[in-house]
């Protein structure tokens, strides 16, 4: 773990404990043209201070207060509102951690613990029948009401929890310093920008390689699932024509959003190399051009951790930041914005609906 030798700006984030204790962390930004334009991104969203989305920040953490059964839960109460809804569209499903992940001897190649990855790209299909894509809003939306609609976006963001979480979760029965741990940084109602084509120069599948504390464009979660990751859910063997989901398009446009890879690197494993692989056939064989950058796979990294004051062993850095997930105040070129919230709190959900709502 080494820090970054050159920085273009710097950003400081203060972590808290549930006992208000804070932890700061320095995040050095790199020199490059996509890494600039989101900087400036990341200034407007703090000077404009926007409402940061807590209840989508810490993925993939194992130990976290947002484990999968408050995630069913969570998903469950959204079903429940769409349904009582006017809007004639009812789901019948009912999402229980038990039912949801596989039975049996837990390791690699083996079911244990395995998520039902059939059972979310159904809950992302109801996810997509009900909002459409950016662009092309669904019916079902522009009838919602506030509320609904919040309801509604909380299906792709749980869906994507769930399964970040149940990933670290079975790793940490049989591979343990596998976990994937990760941090989201989205704003609600951030302004976007188009990507140009010295932004797409980041993009390509050597991007998918992930390092200890490096710091990514986020992709747009509003377009639906990207290529890797169908290419994980449904396998090396899946077509596009056969998906149950059905959202998979590039990504057009940026915002200040960012990603943290709180998990080790994957470059330099074998295993990963072949994932690689395997991913550049499954492009071929669904009639893609692997190396065209418009396809804007992989998440192009802006900036690094300074991880000079973390731990140096990767499970103790997570034994540190267990303790300090909440994001509590945002520093960077003479301009901060406190989020003093938690997404645990009783009035988080009128919280959001006043944000989205600018009001």
């Amino acid at each position: 773990m080494t820090g970054i030798k050159a920085s273009i700006e710097r950003i400081e984030i203060d972590y808290r404990s549930t006992d208000n204790d804070v932890f700061t962390v320095g995040i050095d930004v790199l020199d490059n043209h996509l890494s600039r334009r989101w900087l400036d991104a990341v200034i407007d969203v703090i000077r404009q201070q926007l409402h940061l989305e807590k209840n989508y920040c810490f993925l993939g953490w194992s130990n976290s207060l947002r484990n999968g059964d408050l995630i069913c839960r969570e998903i469950n109460r959204s079903i429940e509102a769409i349904n009582a809804s006017d809007l004639g569209y009812e789901i019948q499903d009912h999402f229980d951690v038990s039912t949801l992940l596989g039975t049996g001897d837990i390791g690699d190649r083996l079911p244990g613990l395995k998520i039902d990855h059939d059972r979310f790209n159904r809950l992302h299909r109801y996810f997509e029948d009900l909002q459409g894509v950016s662009g092309a809003m669904s019916p079902y939306y522009d009838c919602a009401d506030a509320d609904t609609r919040w309801h509604i976006r909380q299906l792709n963001l749980l869906c994507h929890e769930f399964e970040c979480w149940a990933l670290s979760w079975r790793k940490k029965h049989y591979a343990p310093e596998w976990q994937r741990p990760s941090q989201l940084m989205c704003w609600l109602r951030a302004p976007r920008f188009e990507l140009d084509t010295q932004d797409y120069e980041l993009f390509g599948i050597d991007s998918l390689y992930r390092d200890f504390g490096g710091v990514y464009v986020g992709v747009n979660k509003a377009i639906g699932k990207h290529h890797w990751e169908v290419f994980q859910d449904e396998g090396r063997d899946s077509r596009i024509d056969e998906l149950t989901t059905t959202t998979l398009r590039a990504q057009t446009e940026a915002a200040a959003d960012f990603d943290i890879e709180w998990a080790q690197d994957t470059r330099g494993h074998a295993w990963m190399q072949d994932q690689l692989s395997a991913f550049r056939q499954w492009l071929l064989a669904n009639e893609f051009d692997p190396d065209d950058p418009a396809l804007t796979i992989g998440h192009p990294k802006v900036a690094q951790i300074d991880v000079s004051r973390l731990p140096t062993e990767i499970e103790k850095v997570w034994q540190h930041m267990d303790r300090y997930l909440d994001v509590y105040r945002i520093r960077v070129a003479g301009v901060e914005a406190v989020y003093p919230y938690r997404w645990s709190d009783l009035d988080y959900q009128r919280l959001q609906l006043s944000a989205l709502q600018g009001s």
